[in-house]
């Protein structure tokens, strides 16, 4: 059964820092756990950016559950289709300060120790300063943090690139587990199509700002599926 259209996109392109990024990108991506996979330089990263709007695209439509999300407010939005970016980006102060910032910006409580242990961490992180955690832990507080929102969906840009191979391997069981646990949707940036094949029902690979295939059969599909037609 063919799952329910999460986001989709319509002759999508953008601009960086004057370079064109992503030219006229179509694409559907489904409710579940979805890959956008490519090369430095792809896109890859602004297409996810474009999905939460912390960037619009110069042309081009995209919508979001049915709704276009150029008519969505935008902190709504973004509380319900969180980012996790590529690099921990944490406040000073403790792991617990870092959960809760989020939430109470919008005057929700939130349980600490639940969004540590969804994440991966044990509750007495809560109490630890957040600088003094190795890489990997403070990618699972930027992780804990926007499980904070309660969001629908998780974007996560390169979540283990600078994490090794078992560090790795306990974030992708933790991000598994979440899909079981919440029925939380996925879309994940990675250059690792291993990692794609993994995770991904649905994996779209980008080069040059297009895309040049897409499937949903993880890596072999994005590989051999024909690309579309300009």
């Amino acid at each position: 059964m063919t799952s329910p259209v999460l986001f989709e996109l319509e002759r999508v392109s953008a601009t960086r820092g004057g370079r064109d990024v992503l030219r006229e990108v179509s694409l559907s991506l489904p409710e579940g756990s979805s890959c956008i996979a490519g090369d430095s330089g792809s896109g890859k990263s602004t297409l996810l950016r474009l999905l939460n709007r912390l960037a619009d695209p110069t042309a081009g439509t995209i919508a979001y559950g049915g709704r276009a999300l150029a008519t969505m407010d935008v902190l709504k939005l973004r509380r319900e289709v969180a980012l996790v970016p590529q690099l921990p980006a944490l406040l000073a102060g403790t792991v617990g300060e870092n959960v809760t910032f989020g939430p109470s910006l919008i005057g929700r409580e939130v349980e600490v120790g639940r969004a540590l242990e969804l994440a991966g961490l044990a509750a007495d992180f809560a109490g630890r300063e957040a600088e003094r955690l190795s890489v990997g832990e403070q990618q699972r507080v930027m992780l804990a943090r926007a499980l904070a929102l309660e969001p629908r969906v998780l974007l996560l840009d390169e979540p283990t690139s600078a994490l090794d191979a078992r560090a790795r391997d306990r974030v992708e069981e933790t991000l598994v587990d979440l899909r079981r646990r919440l029925g939380l949707s996925l879309v994940l940036v990675t250059h690792d199509l291993a990692q794609a094949e993994r995770l991904a029902d649905r994996v779209v690979h980008l080069d040059g700002g297009r895309v040049v295939a897409a499937g949903n059969e993880g890596r072999e599909s994005a590989r051999t599926a024909p690309a579309p037609t300009p």
